[in-house]
């Protein structure tokens, strides 16, 4: 009898033991970003979102039972970098849940990356439409808006202000190229009076915009179309107001509030207008809480890509509750169809591609704002997700087979 009584503890010690370690798990989440170098304030930005998120999901119990662990990578954009950080983890500390927003390059390496291990990688920022076009695959998704539905949004604002004259300006490489050919693309369906006016693709860090600017001003241009980001952007910005140009901007990145203050005139960015897939300023009360709460936690504002990177983990989150589990095959199954309603309004991830339909908002940039001493974003307009869509068989993906 002692002997079965000793057996009997012994088995209930071991099945508490393994209770205790199964309730240790965690989902672990690598956040692949650049932490260091020139573009080190994108990649923070982007971990802010990511990390509150984690925090407000975990305060609620984790997602089924598991608390979420989040891993941030130095990718320095830098593909080769970025896959081999990224397959240590994979192979040495069995992490399969992979998201990032920084470098299309990055993008293309981790998409091919998920599809040899079996790893999910999502993005919330890496734009280049190819990636759930001609290259997609299964174990990648996108929850932020592609060139070509981010151009088509401006397209239809520019469209719908009647503007007759217009001239595109952008860095010179795929993002920027793409960005430009969906622009004039759509415009010229919307608005057929509309008249190109100028072209312009200029060298990433160009130093000296003058000349750029001396022809929009040359070319009578009433509005000037821009997918510029970062350095190139302020600099566009900086010389074109002194200069004499009239002509407002409608740009991809304008609600940047880094590059407001680097700007330091506000007159050269009132008037002008942003477009993006999550602003401060979107209408409602879960966009209102969101605020809310993350001011409250952090003490600044969840702008621009903490807001992008929040909403784009809730929304993978959402997948995994769906599931029941964290495995790589069940989140892609549960993802495929699924709508997440938050404070950006509501996504739903399209199966054929993996490319979010979402909504993306216009703000135009004002003196007076709630959230900065400096010129920032006002109220946000929506272009619906049904106008800026892409038909997937028009997209070059080919299917999405294991």
């Amino acid at each position: 009898m002692r002997k079965f009584a000793i057996a009997c503890l012994t088995l209930a010690l071991g099945l508490m033991l393994a209770a205790g370690a199964g309730a240790a798990e965690t989902i672990k989440l690598a956040v692949m970003e650049p932490f260091s170098g020139n573009f080190k304030d994108i990649g923070d930005r982007y971990a802010e979102g990511v990390q509150y998120a984690a925090e407000v999901l975990n305060a609620k119990g984790g997602i089924n039972g598991k608390k979420i662990e989040v891993i941030p990578v130095d990718t320095e954009v830098n593909p080769a970098v970025a896959t081999r950080k990224a397959t240590k983890l994979i192979l040495q500390d069995n992490v399969r849940h992979f998201c990032g927003g920084t470098g299309s390059s990055v993008a293309g390496a981790m998409e091919a990356l998920a599809d040899k291990h079996n790893t999910l990688f999502f993005t919330y920022g890496m734009a280049a439409a190819s990636l759930t076009g001609d290259k997609c695959n299964r174990n990648f998704f996108r929850t932020c808006a592609n060139t070509d539905m981010q151009s088509y949004a401006l397209a239809t604002w520019v469209a719908e202000q009647g503007f007759k004259k217009v001239f595109c300006i952008a860095q010179d490489y795929s993002f920027g190229q793409e960005a430009v050919a969906a622009f004039t693309k759509k415009l010229k369906e919307l608005n057929p009076q509309a008249e190109i006016v100028g072209q312009v693709m200029h060298p990433m860090g160009t130093k000296d915009f003058a000349p750029y600017v001396s022809q929009i001003i040359s070319s009578g241009a009433e509005v000037v179309f821009t997918s510029n980001w970062g350095n190139d952007l302020t600099l566009l910005l900086k010389q074109a107001q002194p200069m004499g140009l009239k002509a407002k901007f409608a740009g991809y990145y304008l609600n940047d509030e880094l590059m407001i203050n680097a700007v330091a005139n506000d007159q050269a960015v009132i008037g002008s207008v942003g477009a993006e897939i999550y602003m401060v300023s979107i209408p409602g009360q879960a966009n209102q809480e969101f605020v809310e709460g993350f001011k409250k936690a952090k003490g600044f504002y969840p702008t621009w890509l903490r807001g992008k990177a929040y909403a784009a983990t809730m929304f993978w989150a959402e997948a995994l509750k769906k599931a029941g589990n964290d495995k790589v095959d069940d989140v892609i199954k549960a993802w495929e169809g699924l709508t997440y309603d938050g404070p950006a309004g509501k996504w739903t991830m399209r199966a054929c591609d993996h490319q979010v339909q979402q909504p993306v908002w216009i703000a135009e940039i004002v003196a007076k704002n709630p959230y900065f001493s400096h010129a920032f974003v006002g109220p946000a307009k929506m272009v619906a997700s049904d106008k800026i869509t892409t038909p997937c068989e028009q997209t070059g993906c080919k299917g999405l087979a294991k």
